[in-house]
């Protein structure tokens, strides 16, 4: 079932299948799966879109085709259209990032138009929208290909929606919490004891202020448990050498 608290995302008589593949990644990398095709140059299902898909099939599987923008966001209350120019039309322009958090708090289904590949969206489409949705961009080369402009869109959604949307950092499973103390504490202490005999605490009335600041230093990074394990190694590799030289 379509979460309808997400938008619609809408391509507006797309030409080639692969881009409408591509457009599916985007959005499915980003927790959207509701695709809406508005005359498709050349039909739909296209062959072309599987493959350039990688993998979001579910998107492709679920799309619906539209003879008109009209009919593809007659139950959407909030359209924002997609284009580098306001061709004469006074609407407000917002960026992906405002267009998201809006749509995040209003009621009501939302939907972004996406034009053709080699004009974009014609004034009669832009004229159905609330809002133009536009960004910041080259003057001197503005042209966004289909995909790119659809993962912006869907990238600035997840992070307004990232609780609901159930998005997650790829690294931050992988990370470690910090150690406990009494790790940092025996490294530290292993530390101290290495550079004892070397005279490292010398002048004796710097002692005390010099082993604060090694503590310091050790203590800043965080380490992890593993990472700690790793440099006690390191010493007592070092340690071994200094015992046998």
């Amino acid at each position: 079932m379509t979460d309808i608290n997400q938008p619609v995302i809408v391509l507006v008589r797309p030409q080639m299948g692969e881009n409408i593949g591509h457009a599916a990644r985007a959005m499915l990398n980003f927790g959207l799966s509701e695709m809406r095709l508005v005359a498709p140059r050349d039909g739909w299902p296209n062959p072309a879109a599987g493959p350039t898909a990688a993998g979001a099939d579910i998107v492709l599987e679920r799309a619906q085709v539209f003879e008109t923008t009209e009919e593809a966001v007659g139950d959407c209350a909030n359209i924002y259209a997609t284009t580098v120019r306001k061709r004469g039309v006074s609407k407000s322009v917002v960026t992906p990032n405002e267009a998201a958090i809006e749509m995040k708090a209003q009621s009501g289904r939302s939907a972004i138009l996406f034009g053709r590949e080699a004009s974009g969206l014609a004034i009669e489409d832009v004229a159905l929208a609330r809002s133009i949705l536009t960004v910041p961009i080259n003057p001197e080369f503005g042209s966004l290909n289909l995909a790119q402009a659809v993962i912006l869109c869907a990238y600035e959604w997840s992070k307004a929606a990232s609780d609901e949307a159930g998005m997650v950092q790829p690294t931050e499973e992988d990370v470690l919490p910090p150690a406990p103390q009494e790790d940092l504490d025996g490294l530290v202490t292993h530390l101290e004891a290495m550079l004892e005999p070397k005279g490292y605490f010398l002048p004796e009335p710097r002692r005390e202020a010099t082993a604060r600041t090694l503590r310091n230093v050790l203590t800043k990074p965080g380490w992890n448990h593993l990472e700690i394990r790793t440099l006690r190694g390191v010493l007592s590799s070092l340690q071994r050498r200094d015992q046998d030289s």
